[in-house]
């Protein structure tokens, strides 16, 4: 089974996510500005970049939200689980993705949420 880059990792050395047969694979997002890399200071606001960000990457890949069947999110401190959950809930309706939420040293101290997630193509 072939697969395809969706957009360029600038660089890095990773694609933003990666399409296989019927499956998109989003590349974890964190909560800066991919433009003006500006991180906010809450985690409610880098949670809601962290989505939009997916949400971007499905459109790149041809897909939404709407087609998430997985996501993985990492919080730098669990107890903000309820916040992140608040935010997390805007972003998807009907039938919810399978999500598993762990606290987790992330690649940079202000970093507070990292989100991955696995849709189905369209």
């Amino acid at each position: 089974m072939p697969k395809k880059a969706i957009g360029s990792g600038g660089g890095a050395p990773y694609s933003p996510a990666i399409q296989a047969g019927n499956l998109v694979f989003v590349s974890g997002q964190v909560g800066s500005d991919p433009v003006t890399r500006q991180l906010p200071p809450d985690v409610e606001s880098q949670t809601r970049v962290c989505l939009e960000r997916i949400k971007t990457v499905l459109g790149q890949a041809g897909t939404t939200m709407e087609n998430v069947v997985r996501t993985n999110v990492y919080l730098a401190n669990i107890a903000d689980f309820q916040k992140m959950n608040g935010v997390y809930r805007t972003f998807f309706t009907g039938v919810l993705p399978a999500r598993t939420t762990v606290q987790a040293a992330l690649s940079a101290p202000e970093y507070l949420v990292e989100i991955d997630a696995v849709a189905l193509a369209e």
